[in-house]
């Protein structure tokens, strides 16, 4: 089973790629949903205020993916298409990359823009941190204080990261697992009489 996707870690620096006089500024942002790709826009559009063209691609999602390409006013497919093929090649998700172009009075052609949306992405990727996550499932733990030691032996054994915890006469524990480890320890869950849980929803968008 696969479990693990790639994004990158932060926004990315900015960068400039020329052609015949039209400047192409690169940008990457982490994103998790469409609310979030506006305001991405809309804070480049107040930093470039004079530029004529915002051209992008994003994807969201892991195990049911979302994405959008837009050409803002180039002509068709000549640059969010593009754009989205470097995110495909870098197979990187839950990503907006932007390209935003100043005209430098020399038309390049359709084939001179394709080639030029796709190389500002690629830059744009290349300088970007590009980490790895993994796909975890999560399980509400709950159990009497004296339970306490058999539970947090199974987390350590398992290396499990506990995301939230409430320590009182009735303990709660909040535990993440990789999706291809959730089985096993949902299994080995069950065999614990004493210790209730429950498997949480989790959305990947």
């Amino acid at each position: 089973m696969v479990d693990v996707y790639r994004t990158i870690h932060a926004a990315s620096k900015e960068t400039l790629y020329k052609e015949k006089g039209s400047k192409f500024f690169g940008y990457a942002f982490p994103v998790t949903s469409e609310d979030e790709v506006q305001l991405q826009l809309d804070f480049l559009k107040k930093k470039h205020s004079s530029a004529r063209h915002f051209c992008y691609a994003w994807q969201i999602g892991v195990e049911a993916i979302r994405y959008r390409t837009n050409d803002d006013g180039e002509p068709n497919n000549s640059a969010g298409i593009p754009i989205y093929g470097q995110i495909q090649s870098f197979q990187v998700t839950n990503i907006l990359v932007v390209s935003v172009r100043y005209f430098g009075g020399t038309k390049l052609g359709v084939g001179g823009l394709i080639q030029a949306y796709k190389t500002s992405a690629q830059i744009t990727l290349e300088i970007s941190e590009i980490i790895e996550k993994t796909i975890n499932d999560t399980f509400l733990l709950t159990f009497s204080y004296e339970e306490m030691n058999l539970v947090m032996r199974l987390v350590k054994e398992h290396n499990l990261e506990v995301t939230n915890q409430q320590m009182e006469i009735n303990c709660q524990l909040t535990i993440e697992v990789r999706k291809k480890d959730s089985l096993k320890i949902e299994s080995l869950l069950s065999n614990f009489h004493k210790v209730q849980y429950k498997k949480l929803k989790t959305e990947f968008l």
